[in-house]
Formats: C-alpha cells, sequence, structure tokens
C-alpha cells in the first residue's frame, strides 16, 4: 500500500475503535446497571494504644496505623434479589468488544506509523490516539488479574470520547514532523508519557467513581476497592512519569542545548509531577485515606489534562509545534 492508502486505513481503523468502544461501554453499562448490588464496607477504626493492667509489668502497643477497609461480600444482595444472568453475560460482551476495539486502536496506530514512516506520535492527533490505547490496555490487563470490570463503561467512554475528540478537532494529516521531533527520544519520552497517562485515566475514573458512591447499597465496588484501584495504578504511572519527565529535559538539551526552559509544556509537567507526589506522600506518610486523598489524585488528573490539552491549544511554547 501507499502512504496515502495507510493513513486512510489507519483512519478507518480509528471509526471501528470508536464504535467498539461504545458498544463496550454500553454492555458494561448494562452489567453495572442490572448486576450484584454490594454494600459498602465500613472502615476499621484505627487502634489505639491499650494497657494490659496493672500487674502485667508494662503494656501491650497495638499498630495505630489505620487499617485497610474490610473487603465487600457477595452476601450484601439483597435477600430475595438476584441479578439476571444476562447482566454477567453482558458483562463478558463488554470485555471481548473492548479487546477487539484495543486491537482496533493498535492497528490505527500501526498503520498510521507504517504511513509517515517514524513513531506515531508527533503531533496531538496521534499523542491522544495513542494515550486512549494506553488506558483501555490499562483496564484490560488489569482485569486479567483482578475483577475491575465496573470501571469498563468509564473507561471506555472516555476513550471514545478521546477518539472523537481527537478525530474531529486535532487531525492532522499524515506526514512528516519538525526536525525537533524526529529523534530517538520520541520512543522513550513521549511513550513512557503515553503509558503513564493511561494509568492516570484509569486511577481517575475509580477515584470518581469513589466519590459518588453512597453509603448504603450500590451496584460499585466498595469505596475501599475503588480506592484501592486508584492508588494502585497511580503507584504504577508515577515512576512512568517521573522517566517521562526527566526523559523530557535530556531531550531537551539534545534539542535546545539546555535541559529546563520554564517552557508551559515543561512547567505544567513538572506541576502534575508535583499533584501526583503529593497525593502519595499524603497517603503514605500522612495517613490520609478516602475522600481527601480522592480529591488530590482527581486534581492531579486536571493537571494532566490541562498539560495535554490545555498548554498544547492556548498557551504558545516551544512544544506548540504539535500541530494544533
Amino acid at each position: 500500500m501507499s502512504a496515502e492508502q495507510l493513513a486512510e486505513v489507519s483512519d478507518l481503523f480509528v471509526v471501528v475503535t470508536v464504535l467498539l468502544y461504545l458498544f463496550s461501554m454500553i454492555a458494561f453499562a448494562l452489567e453495572l446497571a442490572f448486576g450484584r448490588v454490594r454494600a459498602n464496607a465500613p472502615a476499621v477504626p484505627a487502634r489505639r494504644p491499650v494497657a494490659v493492667g496493672a500487674g502485667s509489668g508494662g503494656a501491650s502497643i497495638e499498630p495505630a496505623e489505620p487499617a485497610e477497609p474490610a473487603e465487600p461480600a457477595d452476601s450484601a444482595e439483597p435477600a430475595g434479589v438476584e441479578p439476571p444472568r444476562w447482566a454477567a453475560m453482558a458483562g463478558v460482551a463488554g470485555l471481548a468488544l473492548g479487546w477487539l476495539g484495543m486491537a482496533a486502536n493498535l492497528a490505527a496506530i500501526l498503520t498510521r506509523g507504517l504511513a509517515v514512516e517514524r513513531w506515531p506520535w508527533g503531533n496531538m492527533y496521534e499523542f491522544v490516539v495513542a494515550i486512549c490505547f494506553a488506558a483501555v490496555a490499562a483496564f484490560l490487563l488489569t482485569q486479567l488479574r483482578y475483577n475491575v470490570r465496573f470501571l469498563g463503561a468509564f473507561v471506555m467512554v472516555a476513550a471514545a470520547l478521546g477518539l472523537g475528540f481527537a478525530a474531529l478537532l486535532l487531525y492532522t494529516s499524515a506526514g512528516p514532523v519538525v526536525p525537533a521531533l524526529d529523534s530517538y527520544w520520541v520512543a522513550i519520552h513521549v511513550s513512557a508519557a503515553i503509558l503513564a497517562s493511561g494509568l492516570f485515566v484509569v486511577a481517575a475514573a475509580s477515584g470518581g467513581l469513589y466519590l459518588v458512591r453512597g453509603d448504603g447499597l450500590s451496584r460499585l465496588p466498595s469505596r475501599a476497592d475503588l480506592e484501592r484501584v486508584a492508588h494502585r495504578a497511580i503507584v504504577v504511572a508515577f515512576p512512568l512519569w517521573t522517566f517521562a519527565v526527566i526523559a523530557g529535559a535530556l531531550w531537551a538539551d539534545k534539542a535546545w542545548g539546555r535541559y529546563w526552559g520554564w517552557d508551559p509544556k515543561e512547567v505544567w509537567s513538572f506541576i502534575t509531577w508535583v499533584a501526583y507526589a503529593a497525593y502519595l506522600h499524603a497517603r503514605a506518610t500522612g495517613g490520609w485515606r478516602g475522600r481527601p486523598a480522592t480529591i488530590i489524585q482527581l486534581v492531579a488528573f486536571a493537571c494532566l489534562m490541562f498539560n495535554l490539552v490545555g498548554v498544547n491549544i492556548l498557551i504558545s511554547g516551544l512544544h506548540s509545534y504539535a500541530d494544533v
């Protein structure tokens, strides 16, 4: 195929991916709407030092760290109410459609790369397409080990909207990039940023559900499970984002002769790093759990989104070459 034909095939794969993600989202939403009802497991209060007795010659000090909330039990299903079997089947169909959509998403990226004969994330359109793939891949690969199907509807709709936004407002015809982007650092710096961003999307979806999850029975998992999923995703994503920032500084030195120049993209990448570091620090050393920690990570995600979209569209800088 010629480069023009490969580019057209890539665009077609993007359309197919959007449709598959939307169908997957509908299937997951049906399972979530009609599936099993769960209780919100209460948090176990922190244990305090307790004196054993005057004759014991001392005191028994129990750990003061707050314990993890108990796991929700399937027995939280209201008596006499059984979810229909088709609801679980809808969840399985959502997974199958999700895997097909991810394969189509990957095909769109590969054919775009073959059309332009370079790493296919040299502009905002290509970058967003890759982030959508990373977000869905992070969700589906996590599902292989943990049951996180409750996130499916939200991750899929985010990926579908992201691809639609990229195709309608950010689309750039296949072609070469400016010399500053024609470097092996694209495969290092941008790839790490894409992987981290995909994981941050999964964490944000879980954090958003945490905030809307009520205290009583719900078809969502317990808040403890939602917070645990978000925390694990960020623990993996944060080192990747750290590496991306460092690799970006090394690339800047090679391209522009300095490691740091307070360009808007550099500044907001660092702000995003600080925000996620604050979340991890507060949760690890301050003992923050629940709503405060979730709000911090969602603020960090907002910084990430502004760095991705707002900086490129609203603020001019050295990174404005991304064809926006």
